[in-house]
C-alpha cells in the first residue's frame, strides 16, 4: 500500500495515539452505564470516537483519490499567535476578568490571519463576549469575574 496523502496519514496516527492514551488511562475509573455514567464513561467514549476518526483519516491517506499537493510553508507566526493568545487568556482571566480575557484572546488570535480587519474583529469579539457571558456566566452560573476584580471590591 502506498501513502497518497502524508497529512492524512500523520493526522490519523495522531488521533489513534490520543485515543490509545485516553483508553489506557480511563481504565482506572469505573465505566458505569449509559443511564448511570461513571467517571470513566466520558474518556472511554472520547477514546472510541477519536479511534474511529483516526481510522477513517488513516484509511483516507491510502486512497489515490486523495493525493495531496506538496505541502506549503508552515505558518509559524500564525501558530505562535494562536497558541500565545490561549496563554494570554489563561493568565488574564483571574487578573482582568472574563471580558478583557476573551477580547484579548479573540483579537490576538485574529491577528494571525492575513485577512485581519478591525471592522470585522471588534464586533465579532463583542458578540462572542456577550455569548460567552450568557452561556457561562448566566446560563451555567460559573463563578468567575466579569470585570477586573479590582473594580468589584
Amino acid at each position: 500500500m502506498r501513502i497518497h496523502n502524508r497529512c492524512d496519514f500523520n493526522a490519523g496516527v495522531l488521533f489513534l495515539l490520543i485515543a490509545a492514551f485516553f483508553a489506557v488511562y480511563s481504565t482506572d475509573y469505573s465505566l458505569g452505564t449509559a443511564t448511570r455514567m461513571g467517571p470513566g464513561y466520558f474518556p472511554t467514549m472520547l477514546a472510541a470516537i477519536m479511534a474511529i476518526l483516526g481510522a477513517i483519516t488513516l484509511g483516507m491517506a491510502f486512497s489515490p483519490l486523495d493525493a495531496e499537493d506538496p505541502p506549503g510553508r508552515t505558518d509559524w507566526r500564525g501558530m505562535g499567535l494562536v497558541l500565545s493568545s490561549v496563554l494570554v487568556f489563561a493568565v488574564l482571566l483571574p487578573i482582568a476578568g472574563f471580558l478583557i480575557a476573551v477580547m484579548s484572546l479573540i483579537i490576538l488570535s485574529s491577528t494571525a490571519s492575513p485577512e485581519f480587519r478591525w471592522k470585522i474583529v471588534l464586533p465579532l469579539a463583542t458578540a462572542l463576549c456577550t455569548l460567552g457571558y450568557a452561556v457561562f456566566g448566566w446560563g451555567l452560573e460559573l463563578q468567575f469575574s466579569i470585570i477586573p476584580p479590582i473594580f468589584t471590591r
